[in-house]
């Protein structure tokens, strides 16, 4: 490639880069931001002039910011393993195993994706009600285990996987679930990865079905826990930018973590 070309696609891959990372810059420059220093102002002034850490211990103290906390780690806990692993033994049969009707089961499934999630708010609302699950971390939890997503990314990553490998196991005299969990399970372990990050991004800024299943404040995630932030806060925004910084931190943290693991994990999304 020319060393023309190669200027342009970085120079463009860098103005592209700005357009996410600037509104969280812009969010933590105001979250460190001075009483005197403005926090609208064109051009932005992204340099907090002196930065200060008072806004942050304000969100903190002013609602049950590490309650807050809690709920949703506890969610996450409760989700995303759980998350996988229905994925993970709904994905296998539709694309190890041939049986009648597989692929309009799977077509059946790939077609809830393109339903708006606050059309089944209602029908899971009920559902929830029968159960006796209203305001409970089951109530949150349960509708959000099967995800037609999670079902088609590792439907297409066990397509990758040889059968050689199958066929051997059962040669050694392995059952089908010896042979999804020692064998074919161990080979998707970066999709796996990339599931997990997107099971954890959809658990931490889940609002609206917290919203409608739970009635306890103690119990409510960050999401909701910013909300009634906004509502203490009002037109208060470095507190505001604050808190957001402080709920936004355990997703970078967590991205980093599995970082390495997410490329090689989409590329079993789009082969064959």
């Amino acid at each position: 490639m020319k060393t023309r070309t190669k200027i342009f696609f970085y120079t463009l891959l860098s103005l592209v880069s700005l357009l996410f990372i600037g509104p969280f810059l812009i969010l933590v420059s105001s979250a460190l931001k001075s009483p005197d220093q403005p926090v609208y102002s064109f051009p932005p002034q992204i340099l907090p002039l002196p930065p200060v850490l008072h806004w942050f211990a304000e969100a903190w103290t002013k609602i049950p910011f590490p309650r807050y906390l809690l709920n949703s780690l506890i969610l996450e806990v409760l989700t995303v393993p759980a998350y996988l692993a229905v994925s993970a033994l709904a994905a296998y049969p539709l694309a190890r195993m041939r049986f009648r009707g597989r692929q309009f089961m799977f077509f059946l499934i790939l077609s809830t994706m393109f339903l708006p999630g606050e059309v089944m708010l209602v029908p899971r609302f009920l559902v929830i009600s029968q159960l006796g699950m209203v305001d409970s971390f089951a109530g949150v939890v349960l509708p959000g285990l099967l995800s037609a997503f999670g079902v088609f990314l590792l439907r297409q990553a066990f397509e990758q996987v040889p059968r050689e490998l199958s066929d051997a196991a059962r040669i050694d005299g392995c059952n089908e679930f010896q042979i999804f969990w020692r064998v074919v399970l161990p080979q998707v372990r970066p999709t796996l990865a990339t599931l997990a990050i997107f099971g954890f991004l959809n658990v931490w800024n889940n609002f609206i079905w917290p919203l409608v299943v739970l009635k306890s404040d103690d119990k409510y995630p960050i999401s909701l826990g910013l909300a009634y932030l906004q509502g203490i806060f009002g037109d208060d925004v470095r507190s505001l930018a604050a808190g957001t910084v402080m709920a936004i931190l355990p997703i970078v943290v967590f991205f980093i973590a599995m970082q390495k693991h997410f490329i090689d994990g989409m590329k079993g999304a789009v082969k064959g």
